[in-house]
């Protein structure tokens, strides 16, 4: 199988990793994380989320966040705005992009976000027009693309139709998110292909989580296609709140190790990577997910 020369990893721990944690993680122990990965190369991170504290009070602290990571040049910090309300916060702390979710299941849309696909999407549209007025770039994020706790398997062309209304609305980029892990290599590639009937190659992210052992699997299935950016999270930071049994997203590690052994650039220093990776285990008080620094921390080589 043909494979890219480059790979963009977009780093989704300080974000969507920590704001699973059950116990509160100091605001410094968040910015060390973002400045470790930062300086490892990784070009792309999700710094925060400026939601509501109630429903994810991990992420309480995104403008703090912000206001204490040494930025570097060349390195995107990204905030996820569910409305307008996030989208201002985000821009008062000078985040460099938003995110905006949706979900490709109208039973998770109810659970995750209290509203249908359609209301969820219109909630979108100002905070977008904004964006392009401020001239701040867009990505959005479908959730469930292979499969909901409460639908089960989700048709391809379903995840295809939030994707393109997305694209219309001024996303420049659409993360497709396995939000369950029950996804397999050939299923991942028939979303994809039909997703890319209605949005660009290029414009397509994957984002799977390892629930089912199958997120390296997946990618790779998804490479052969023309995909180059995929999600992952250091030590295999996350899981779902809204899906029960969803553990975490694929681990940077695993990714990075896959790809350097497939001759693929990333662009990220392997060393730097781990020492990320370690850092935020020891904040955490516990061994990372990711099978490669288990399996580096169990030769002393970590």
């Amino acid at each position: 199988m043909e494979v890219p020369e480059r790979v963009k990893i977009v780093e989704v721990g300080p974000r969507d990793g920590l704001q699973n944690e059950a116990r509160d993680v100091a605001t410094a122990v968040k910015i060390e994380l973002i400045d470790h990965l930062a300086a490892a190369g990784v070009t792309g991170i999700e710094a925060g989320s400026f939601v509501s504290p109630k429903w994810v009070p991990q992420m309480a602290d995104s403008a703090a966040v912000f206001a204490g990571i040494k930025r570097r040049p060349g390195v995107v910090y990204s905030a996820l705005t569910p409305n307008m309300k996030g989208y201002e916060g985000a821009i008062a702390a000078k985040a460099d992009e938003v995110a905006i979710f949706g979900a490709a299941s109208e039973s998770f849309s109810q659970k995750n976000i209290n509203c249908s696909i359609a209301e969820s999407l219109e909630r979108f549209r100002p905070l977008c027009a904004a964006a392009e007025k401020d001239g701040i770039p867009v990505r959005g994020y479908i959730s469930c693309v292979l499969g909901c706790p409460y639908e089960g398997f989700i048709e391809p062309t379903a995840v295809a139709r939030v994707a393109e209304q997305l694209l219309a609305m001024g996303c420049y980029e659409i993360s497709l998110g396995d939000t369950i892990g029950t996804g397999t290599p050939a299923r991942a590639q028939a979303m994809v292909r039909a997703v890319a009937r209605a949005v660009p190659m290029d414009k397509i992210a994957v984002h799977f989580h390892d629930t089912y052992g199958q997120a390296l699997a997946n990618i790779y299935a998804v490479l052969g296609l023309g995909v180059r950016v995929v999600d992952s999270s250091i030590a295999g930071l996350g899981g779902c709140p809204y899906a029960k049994g969803a553990s975490g997203n694929v681990a940077t590690e695993d990714v990075v190790y896959m790809l350097k052994g497939l001759g693929i650039d990333t662009g990220i220093d392997w060393e730097g990577l781990l020492e990320a990776s370690v850092y935020i285990s020891r904040a955490l008080g516990r061994a990372p997910e990711s099978k490669v620094a288990r399996a580096l921390y169990s030769a002393g080589t970590a």
